[in-house]
């Protein structure tokens, strides 16, 4: 399905990396703290659009995967911090040459389940022998605690025959609470410790 279009879908992500290597290395030049625990990058599989596709009742060809469906390309961030999630947010909003196309905080307004993370959707300039493309990057900023129950739940979600369903729902839940209340803990005890320095 992307054929030729993974170059874009790879360039975009590239160009996201590089902003986000030149902003670590400002920061450890300045010896500030770097704010970025690390990176993951992925390409939807052509199976995985489709499906999505399907679900949305869009048509299924290259043109609505790579512009109706705003997350073909993705990128993760993990901070270890909560201000460190707002601030990477911040500054990748702040680049001229990428425009947000849209964005939603689920830490300040987490979904029902308990699920937490800062998304961004930016159409990231990709220049190809002197052609410039507009392409869409998911990015999803969040703290290794809010990665760490993602990716749990992500993974027993697709688990079948799960008897009490709602008590696991709701221990998830729980989890998702108790993992926000250790975040929040985390970064008092981080600015505690900064202030003796």
């Amino acid at each position: 399905m992307y054929k030729d279009s993974i170059v874009l879908l790879e360039g975009a992500i590239d160009e996201i990396k590089l902003k986000l290597d030149l902003i670590r290395k400002n920061k450890i030049i300045k010896n500030e703290r770097d704010p970025i625990s690390y990176i993951t990058s992925r390409i939807k599989t052509e199976e995985s659009m489709k499906q999505k596709l399907m679900r949305k009742n869009i048509p299924i060809n290259l043109d609505n995967a790579l512009n109706k469906v705003y997350d073909a390309a993705g990128i993760r961030i993990i901070c270890s911090y909560v201000d460190d999630v707002f601030e990477m947010a911040n500054i990748l909003k702040q680049y001229d040459d990428m425009e947000v196309i849209k964005e939603k905080d689920y830490i300040k307004n987490p979904k029902s389940n308990g699920y937490r993370s800062y998304h961004l959707i930016l159409k990231v300039p990709v220049n190809i022998e002197r052609n410039v493309k507009k392409v869409y990057v998911e990015v999803q900023i969040r703290t290794i605690a809010m990665d760490f129950w993602a990716s749990l739940e992500h993974e027993m979600k697709y688990k079948k025959n799960i008897k009490s369903q709602e008590m696991i729902v709701n221990e998830l839940k729980r989890c998702a609470d108790e993992s926000a209340t250790m975040d929040i803990d985390m970064m008092s005890i981080r600015k505690m410790i900064d202030e003796y320095d």
